[in-house]
């Protein structure tokens, strides 16, 4: 049963999304007004309740969910390259993540959702309005148990974390390699996420130099399909390049 607290969200007949907080009294909902909470009272995930005259959906969010409605500022991971990144990292229940750039918290939401709740992300995040942005977002969440943040340079921060994987998004992840080098484990997995050809190449070749091993680059492109009475057809719209990945594994040297 859905309980009070839970951030859900109601989707109503269009496919539109209503974000509330369960509370069994009278609730503020964004776009609908002040309703009747204790009409959450029972419910399970997936049940029809009717608000304001329409009946709508009510649904626990999953990882994208809440990725797609964070309070947005610095530009997100997509969650089609954040899936990317937990598969090649093997980043799961019980692994400790260090994560360089929170942005709005986008990857962070996914990186936590998988650890979850065992593991540990420890985010190094440069500027303070991004850290508490993205700080707000994962209380959002829930997750927020799973998580410790540093405002800090990548460059030349200290930290004791030994992590089984490192994320960063930034610009220019390799002049934070040498700093972040001690902090992941022999054998772990380093992604770096970057906009631009230039920087692509310059974190592949500092990996390599590095001596870290299984050294490759890819970018994801994702089409839409869209299925009507008539016909199907790819989607007009596309999300094409939103950033290269880049991955490897640290080797003893």
């Amino acid at each position: 049963m859905l309980e009070e607290n839970e951030t859900v969200y109601l989707l109503d007949p269009f496919g539109k999304r209503v974000w509330a907080r369960i509370s069994y009294g009278m609730v503020q909902v964004p776009s609908l007004g002040t309703v009747d909470g204790s009409k959450f009272i029972g419910k399970d995930d997936g049940s029809a309740i009717d608000f304001v005259g329409k009946r709508y959906t009510v649904l626990r969010p999953g990882t994208v969910e809440l990725m797609e409605s964070l309070e947005r500022g610095a530009q997100i991971v997509t969650p089609k390259d954040a899936a990317t990144i937990l598969l090649n990292c093997d980043i799961r229940s019980g692994k400790t993540v260090m994560e360089v750039g929170a942005g709005s918290g986008g990857l962070t939401t996914a990186l936590l959702g998988a650890v979850a709740p065992t593991g540990k992300v420890h985010t190094i995040e440069f500027k303070e309005e991004n850290a508490l942005r993205a700080l707000r977002n994962v209380k959002r969440t829930g997750l927020d148990a799973y998580w410790e943040y540093t405002v800090a340079d990548a460059r030349n921060v200290q930290s004791d974390v030994v992590a089984d994987a490192l994320v960063t998004d930034m610009p220019d992840p390799w002049l934070a390699l040498d700093n972040l080098y001690d902090n992941l484990r022999f054998g772990g997995r380093i992604c770096s996420y970057v906009p631009n050809m230039n920087q692509a190449e310059s974190i592949v070749n500092a990996l390599r130099d590095k001596g870290f091993v299984e050294v490759h680059a890819l970018e994801n492109i994702q089409r839409g399909i869209e299925v009507h009475p008539g016909g199907v057809r790819p989607s007009f719209d596309m999300v094409a390049h939103t950033g290269y990945l880049i991955f490897g594994r640290k080797a003893a040297v």
